[in-house]
């Protein structure tokens, strides 16, 4: 057996991020952008009120919070206005709604509550004294030019391209998804809902990856269903290269295997078989295959067949290679793991493996820590447990892990 880092760096080695394409910046969320950007404009780009109200001289307010003072109104400013033709002089005030300009001479905004118009809108009783700048929003009081927005590297949110937007960013140069291809190999799967034949098994594991690449933002496609046929299975993985990033596939990985799939990918690859010290999935298929029409190597992840191993091993390496990938720095590969401590033992035993144990995790606001507990049975077919889970607890080869020991713990939600 090798250990996990072993096997995680001959992967990660041969997923290089792909080369930067520019797309609109509607297209872009979630993407790591390739090109750090600095702001060209001011932010917000003129003065302008923050509230509803009466744009003063903050002077001609003093003492106004003991006796309220009149002020002659000669104006109004809307959102979208450029503003008023001439200053606002002594004793003068303009009623201005939010995000409107302020206008020349006008250095602060009374609150609509503290201000009172006349019924025929000539003039303004002001009941508060504010400030100069009170409720004013300065032109670059958010980001100004020359101001880092963006790091290269940085995969990009909802809010990032609402600030990008904010400064007139049309298209963005990031790094592309893979678009995954998932295939199922195997007589003896069946996917179209008929009742089992016997020695027959549904193919829940391309579902199930396919659903998993999704949900990790990639683009997948469906390879469909192959028999155990070499001719096909290649027909079916050159068809993949030919249209996918990356190829992912279930079963035929183990030791001793001669499945067909195995040997197409011996033949047409350039693979590596792995045993590694993990439980579940122990063994991992990985390399590439070289596409003809391009040169380029396509990364093949060769996963086990059972369909919790399966998942294991798309966690710890499947989703780290694609995301790398996609542009995301090292510290960006994994699911974020936190300390956590065991509210009932995590059986094991020292068997020179990590295990990775299915379990539920919760955050208890009384102790300020994460508690995690077993969410079922631990065989590497149990699936309902799996679905039950929203975490694996990460357990060092040795004795099993007593109640109220501290464990680390990878989160499947996040």
């Amino acid at each position: 057996m090798i250990p996990l880092d072993e096997a995680r760096g001959a992967v990660l080695a041969r997923c290089a991020p792909a080369a930067a394409i520019t797309v609109p910046l509607d297209a872009a969320l979630g993407h790591v952008i390739a090109e750090s950007i600095r702001s060209t404009e001011f932010v917000p780009p003129f003065a302008n009120t923050a509230m509803d109200g009466f744009a003063v001289r903050a002077a001609d307010t003093v003492g106004a919070s003991d006796a309220p003072v009149t002020l002659r109104l000669v104006g109004t400013v809307r959102a979208g206005m450029s503003g008023l033709d001439s200053p606002v002089g002594a004793g003068e005030a303009v009623r201005i709604m939010t995000g409107a300009p302020m206008p020349p001479g006008a250095d602060a905004v009374v609150m609509v509550e503290l201000a009172g118009a006349s019924a025929d809108g000539s003039s303004v009783q002001i009941a508060a004294e504010v400030p100069v700048g009170n409720h004013v929003r300065p032109a670059g009081d958010d980001i100004e030019p020359g101001d880092l927005l963006l790091e290269a590297g940085t995969a990009l949110t909802a809010a990032h391209l609402g600030v990008l937007a904010t400064i007139g960013v049309g298209h963005v140069v990031v790094v592309p998804r893979p678009r995954v291809g998932v295939i199922s190999t195997g007589d003896e799967l069946i996917d179209d809902g008929s009742p089992l034949a016997p020695g027959q098994i549904r193919d829940s594991n391309r579902l199930t990856l396919r659903s998993l690449l999704s949900a990790s933002g990639f683009e997948t496609i469906d390879l469909g269903l192959v028999r155990d046929d070499e001719d096909a299975i290649e027909a079916a993985l050159l068809a993949g290269v030919a249209s996918c990033d990356a190829l992912v596939t279930s079963g035929g990985v183990s030791m001793g295997d001669f499945d067909f799939i195995k040997v197409v990918l011996d033949r047409i690859g350039d693979m590596r078989w792995m045993q590694i010290a993990i439980k579940p999935a122990k063994p991992l298929a990985f390399g590439t295959i070289t596409r003809p029409s391009d040169g380029e190597a396509v990364p093949v992840f060769g996963l086990p067949g059972n369909p919790v191993s399966s998942m294991v091993s798309f966690e710890l390496f499947c989703r780290p290679g694609l995301r790398q990938m996609s542009g995301f720095g090292a510290a960006q590969l994994d699911r974020p793991t936190v300390m956590a401590i065991a509210e009932e033992p995590l059986a094991r035993r020292p068997d020179g493996k990590i295990h990775f144990a299915r379990v539920r995790c919760a955050y208890d606001l009384d102790s300020a820590t994460y508690r995690v507990r077993s969410s079922g049975a631990q065989g590497s077919h149990h699936m309902a447990s799996m679905a039950a889970a929203d975490a694996l607890a990460v357990l060092p080869d040795g004795p099993a892990i007593a109640a109220g020991d501290a464990v680390r713990v990878m989160l499947l939600t996040l």
